[in-house]
């Protein structure tokens, strides 16, 4: 069988290599390759039957869940579009999005599902609503194969939206084929592996690096409902799980956890997360864990970005050199411009720009802000790093988050770098706020690791000792939680900009 172009034909194909090899692990379910292809193609059968067409969009609500998986690859085989949200938004928020993408079919866990028909009641043509059960059940030996290509749409991701409003990343096949087929190669990954992920499906770590990794190389995948500090590692256990991925706050929330005989008791070697710790904490986690830790980075505008070379000595700091294809070779190029789009001197902060065949189509339905993003074949990403002279690249910080401060500019991010090294602090953001009398002023918001009681003053004390007076904060608020994004980051746009009564004032 040549090599697949989409994702029907990754499913067909690795069924056709695989047989009834146990692949999806949910819960106390199996599914073996060749069944969750059968399971794919009654799901498509089922779409088809309720009209779904090439190019519509359908949108599903669902926690993570083998049914989830079997709709995501049935609506492959049609050439539709696949718009999974987040199970916990509000009504308001998914009546937004339904109202921007208009998808003719909205699948949820039932029919009544209470948040959905809230949705789509504030809607003027509210989409059928369908649940997942009634289109997963059946099983074919066929399906439908309606002509797709592997740059036609596959997936709408909603962003992250860490600095403002969400938008839909159109994704093609060739996308999620390519980060199937590269994603175990990236982390050294081989047919005696087993992937684990608990992340949610409606975002790409999960779907592209977890789902069709582990399909494309053939290997055993278990599937969690969601993330469960107290369960994790009983669930990795359990599963024999070697690879597992996590996101955001986890790593510190493992290490904030009493240890145990039974940390290192399990058969996982490696994890892969971004962005990791400072090196000190993660080494910690290495050693307390008997895992390795790697990292990278990559968006959902393009899954090709950087990775941790795994046959190189850890680099503490970076994100890694760029990602290829393991059979196509170089397929991923970078430059770090400057604000008029010339390339930096190596060392340099600059705006990172991508050019990969991983690239977004474009976001859905907004055309000028993919005109702004995707320029002459380049994603301009608006992250700043640098390239060190070994072609090792470092995140500087998210280019429109930039503070203006007395005459310089500074990035929240080498700010928080150095917060996050202060044993009492277990998370932090920082940004900008208003000042009367210049540009911006500095402020740290700032959550106490479990059992600390930081102060505003030892922690300003701390960073003056290891940044420059007008990087350290002036402005400090303590608080119990941090608001998120659907993939767990900080919402820092949601951070409020004005005085708080919770807010230290440390006059400079």
């Amino acid at each position: 069988m040549t090599d697949p172009q989409t994702i029907a034909e990754l499913v067909e194909r690795s069924a056709s290599a695989q047989g009834s090899s146990p692949w999806l692990h949910f819960a106390d379910e199996v599914f073996s390759f060749e069944e969750t292809a059968e399971r794919a193609n009654g799901a498509a059968e089922q779409l088809a039957d309720l009209g779904v067409d090439r190019g519509q969009v359908v949108a599903s609500v669902l926690p993570n869940s083998a049914q989830a998986v079997f709709l995501w690859f049935g609506l492959m085989q049609l050439g539709a579009l696949h718009l999974p949200l987040n199970p916990r938004a509000p009504a308001p928020e998914l009546a937004g999005t339904l109202r921007h993408a208009e998808p003719v079919l909205l699948v949820g866990t039932s029919e009544t599902d209470d948040a959905l028909m809230q949705a789509g009641a504030q809607l003027s043509c509210p989409p059928r609503l369908v649940a997942v059960g009634d289109i997963t059940s059946a099983r074919s030996p066929k399906g439908i194969r309606w002509p797709v290509s592997a740059d036609d749409p596959a997936v709408l991701i909603q962003t992250s939206g860490t600095t403002g409003q969400p938008k839909l990343v159109v994704q093609s096949h060739r996308a999620y084929v390519m980060t199937g087929e590269g994603f175990p190669a990236w982390l050294g990954l081989g047919a005696d592996d087993h992937m684990l992920t608990c992340l949610p499906l409606f975002h790409l770590n999960a779907q592209a690096y977890s789902t069709l990794g582990s399909l494309s190389l053939g290997v055993p995948f278990t599937l969690l409902e969601r993330f469960s500090l107290s369960t994790f590692w009983d669930s990795v256990r359990r599963s024999r799980a070697t690879q597992f991925n996590v996101i955001g706050a986890m790593i510190e929330m493992f290490l904030q956890t009493p240890p145990t005989d039974d940390d290192s008791r399990h058969d996982a070697r490696i994890c892969f997360g971004g962005p990791t710790p400072p090196r000190e904490r993660h080494l910690e986690f290495e050693h307390r864990f008997g895992v390795t830790l790697t990292s990278g980075y990559a968006l959902s505008e393009s899954p090709y970005g950087m990775i941790w070379p795994p046959d190189e000595p850890p680099p503490h700091g970076s994100v890694g050199r760029l990602r290829q294809h393991p059979r196509l070779g170089r397929v991923n190029e970078a430059l770090v411009v400057d604000d008029h789009g010339s390339p930096v001197e190596p060392g340099a902060a600059g705006e990172l720009l991508l050019r990969n065949p991983a690239v977004m189509l474009g976001y859905y339905r907004l055309p000028d802000e993919t005109a702004k993003t995707v320029r002459d074949g380049w994603l301009h990403t608006g992250d700043l790093v640098r390239q060190d002279d070994d072609g090792l690249y470092y995140f500087v910080g998210r280019k429109k988050e930039v503070i203006r401060r007395r005459g310089e500019n500074l990035s929240p991010r080498e700010v928080e770098l150095v917060l996050d090294e202060h044993p009492a602090v277990a998370e932090c953001a920082v940004v900008g706020v208003p000042d009367p009398l210049s540009e911006e002023e500095v402020k740290a918001f700032v959550l106490p690791a479990e059992g600390s009681n930081p102060t505003a003053a030892e922690l300003r004390q701390w960073c003056a000792e290891r940044l420059s007076p007008f990087k350290v904060p002036r402005y400090f608020e303590f608080v119990t939680e941090f608001p998120r994004t659907a993939t767990n980051r900080i919402a820092k746009h949601r951070l409020t900009r004005e005085r708080t009564a919770a807010e230290i004032d440390l006059t400079s």
